[in-house]
Parts: structure tokens; sequence; C-alpha cells
């Protein structure tokens, strides 16, 4: 489905492809709550091309994923059955099977030992202590000492491989999918929540890089303070970074992260910019954010690193919320494009700064994103007058609105220099088809794309609005 949704977006004259973020996802599913943040989710993995290559048959395919749902991800069904399928090709790889895989997996996991052996390690110990968090391990593993990790490594050897096996797989697929969309003129737009879990192999891995105490718990977590949206604003919960630590260090993780995700994507958005110029800190003892204060991060200092050691930084700000004129200094001084979106444009005045007309070139519009409702569930629930000014700004009626495409338009029609609109809306889908409502626990991240939707007059009809608006890029030959 991944390989045909390219060719839809290439028929469509589509060059960007933005997907959320590939980590493992843990309790709750969010691909913003990962147990790394280097490694790849292994329920993306391909069974079809395991099947291929003689580590696992049709017919155990079938049996083990025929009854999962279509339309949606059912994540209790799916990640048990996934994980069988996975072992399974694991043990045929092991007994020779897949042989043109083995020098490859080799070359992967030496040129990967830097955050690999971590990961692998740290999940075969999750899987051993019945997948709790490492807070509750034993305190000999839970604080890395040599020799408890040592003796790990031997008994869990069976388990430490599987991990990095799965993710020989996962990286191996995933860039032959990137490079057959480059080859058809689309690039791949990833997303690198700025924090990471508390529960994550990077954490238990790098303490000394986090605001943790002796037993690792989180002396300070991430969060926004109240606003219009909250009274109590939003506790996140993730550790914090120590930036002092990671300064002296050359901003080495950060680097390392980074130059990973620029070989995983062509393009990076990187999520809650704000916080790389200051962000709100809670104490972990506190119920909510109200108790928060605001704390310099590490500014200029950091993106300058990361420009002197990769070079160009093709980033996309994730701006949104309470920007500061300190913020929009930081990301101009890198000449980052920021995001506008049109969800949050209206029931304002003229001066919104969402409103297309008062947008400047290094932007990227979206109609909504993950974290919104569809435009059609948006539009549904709006009160009156903020409808009628939705119908005004369109020059439309309530008989002629077509509001996700007429959205859709506007971004389009704007000089932002990128316009990118989630599929629920290219399908025209309601509140049913939305990703992620915040703060509601479970029930998310589980819309499919059925396959029948992605057809050749979608594509052509794509195709022609972006054309009318100078947006279509010459044919990749």
């Amino acid at each position: 489905m991944a390989y045909r949704f390219v060719d839809f977006l290439a028929a469509a004259g589509q060059t960007l492809w933005q997907v959320l973020p590939l980590g493992p996802t843990g309790y709750g599913d969010s691909p913003y709550q990962c147990f790394s943040a280097f490694a790849g989710n292994p329920l993306l993995i391909n069974i079809d091309d395991l099947i291929d290559h003689g580590l696992l048959t049709s017919a155990e395919a079938r049996a083990t994923l025929g009854s999962l749902p279509s339309d949606r991800v059912d994540f209790g069904a799916l990640i048990p059955a996934k994980q069988a399928l996975l072992r399974s090709s694991f043990e045929r790889f092991r007994s020779g099977h897949g042989t043109r895989f083995h020098q490859a997996y080799t070359a992967f996991c030496a040129a990967n030992a830097e955050w690999l052996a971590d990961y692998a390690l740290f999940m075969a110990i999750k899987e051993a202590q019945g997948g709790g968090s490492w807070h509750d391990w034993q305190p000999e593993l839970r604080d890395r000492q040599p020799a408890a990790l040592e003796c790990m490594r031997r008994e869990l050897a069976g388990a430490i491989e599987y991990h990095q096996y799965v993710q020989f797989l996962f990286f191996r697929q995933w860039q032959a999918l990137k490079e057959y969309a480059n080859q058809r003129g689309v690039l791949i737009i990833g997303d690198a929540p700025i924090f990471v879990a508390d529960d994550s192999a990077d954490v238990w891995a790098n303490r000394d890089l986090f605001f943790v105490d002796s037993s690792g718990m989180p002396t300070v977590v991430a969060g926004v303070p109240p606003d219009y949206f909250s009274a109590t604003g939003q506790r996140w919960g993730n550790p914090l970074y120590r930036w002092d630590k990671m300064a002296e260090t050359g901003y080495r993780w950060w680097v390392a992260r980074m130059r990973q995700a620029f070989t995983l994507y062509d393009v990076l958005r990187l999520d809650h910019f704000r916080g790389f110029e200051a962000y709100w800190e809670v104490p972990a003892s506190a119920p909510t954010a109200v108790d928060g204060r605001w704390v310099q991060g590490p500014g200029a200092d950091l993106f300058k690193t990361l420009q002197a050691e990769l070079g160009d930084l093709p980033i996309i700000a994730e701006d949104l919320g309470l920007i500061t004129p300190e913020v929009e200094a930081l990301r101009c001084a890198f000449d980052l494009p920021g995001m506008k979106v049109l969800q949050f444009a209206f029931g304002d005045d003229a001066a919104n700064p969402y409103l297309p007309h008062n947008y400047t070139a290094n932007y990227v519009v979206y109609t909504g994103t993950h974290d919104n409702d569809t435009s059609v569930g948006w539009f549904a629930t709006l009160d009156v007058n903020t409808r009628a000014a939705v119908l005004t700004y369109l020059g439309r009626d309530e008989q002629t609105v077509d509001i996700a495409w007429d959205l859709m338009r506007l971004g389009l029609m704007s000089v932002a220099n990128y316009a990118i609109t989630p599929l629920q809306d290219v399908l025209r889908l309601g509140s049913e088809a939305r990703m992620n409502t915040p703060g509601r626990l479970g029930g998310n991240w589980a819309w499919r794309c059925a396959a029948a939707a992605l057809s050749e007059e979608l594509a052509h009809q794509l195709r022609s609005l972006t054309r009318a608006y100078g947006r279509l890029q010459p044919a990749k030959t």
C-alpha cells in the first residue's frame, strides 16, 4: 500500500509526503511516545517482503493477520499477531533462510551500533521483566551496573539479536520505499518530537543528559503553561534535557539523532520548535502544569552545531502556540519555514496570522494537523458566527461550500512556499477519520485509508487543482 500511495501521489502531481514519527510505540500507541528516538516501529514491517525472501509463508500470514480489520488499526490484536510472525521469520533467519540478508544484517548492526546495542538490550530486558518501565527493574539493571548488563547480554543473547534483526528489516524496507518515492519525484517529510519518552532506551542509556534523580525518575518534566484552551496547561510528563551537559559533549546525542533522521527523510518537521528557545519546566511532583516556569533552551548554539556537523538543515519548525519574538528570531536566523494551520484562522479578526492574506513565503500551510479534527468534522462543530466567517472568507454559502477542498484551495493559492493537506481532507472525510484527539487516552492513531479511495479520478482532480495554482512540478523522468 505504501508503494501504491507513492504512485498515487506521483499521478496527482504531489511532491511532498509527510509522515508521523516512525518509532516503536508503547502504551497508548502514540508515535510521539516511543521506546527510542532512533529505532523504527516493527508494526510497519511489510510481511509480503518476508514471504518473498523465504522467511515466512503466505499461509502463515493469512492465518495470523487474516482476521484483522482493514479499515482501522486494532492495536490490541495487531501487536501480538505481528510479533508472532516476526519471531517466526527470525527463527528461520537464524537457521539459515534469507541468505541474501545475512551480510547486510551484519553491516547494519555495525553501522548502527551507537544506538542499536543499547536499544536491543533495553527491549530484551523489558520483555524479560514483563514489559514494565525500566524504573521498576532490579536496581542493578535500572542503574546499568556493568556486571549485571554483561550477564543480561549472555542470558538474553537471542532476544537481543531478535530486536537487532527487526530493526534491520524496518530500515531496509524503509530505505527502499524512500528511494522509490524519490525516484518518482516525491520527497518524504519526517517528524521528530523534541522530547523523548520517559520509558525509553534514550533516557535509560543516557541518564546524565536528563533531569532525573538517582533512581532515574524525572525531577522536572515537559509541558506548556495555562492558556485559552486549558486553565491548568498541559503536563506532558517527558523528562527534560540537561542542555548544559548536552553542550559539553558538543550536542553529540542530538547530532546523532539528526544525522539518522536526515538519512530516513528528505525534510524533517521539528516538533515544538519553541522549546529550543525556551521551554516550560514543570516539577515532576506537580499534578498539572500550572506551577511551571520558563527556562532558556539551547537556542542558536544547538543549531549552529548541527549546521557545522550536518550542513544544510532541511527542517520545518513547528512554531504553533505561544510564539515570542525570540522564537521567531531563532527560526529566521536559520531560515527555517514555520507552520500555518487554516483551522486556526477563523473566529478572530482580519489580523489573524493564520489567515492566508497575512502570510509571508517561508511557511508550510496545512488545512489541519494530526491533532486537529478533519476539516469536515471541524466545520460541522463551529458556532454560527465562526461558520459564517469561514463562508465569507471563502466566498461560499451553505449550499456551495466544499469545506475540505475549499480550505485546500486556500492553502494552494497562498504565498506559502509549501502546502500540505492531510489525506483525510483530500478524501473529504468526517470526524470518524480523525487521527488523534489530544488528551484522550485510547482510540487514537487507528485510522487507515481504504485502498479503493486512491482512485485515478481523485488523482486527476488533485493534479488539476495543483496545476491551477502553479504548484505542479515537472514530471520526474
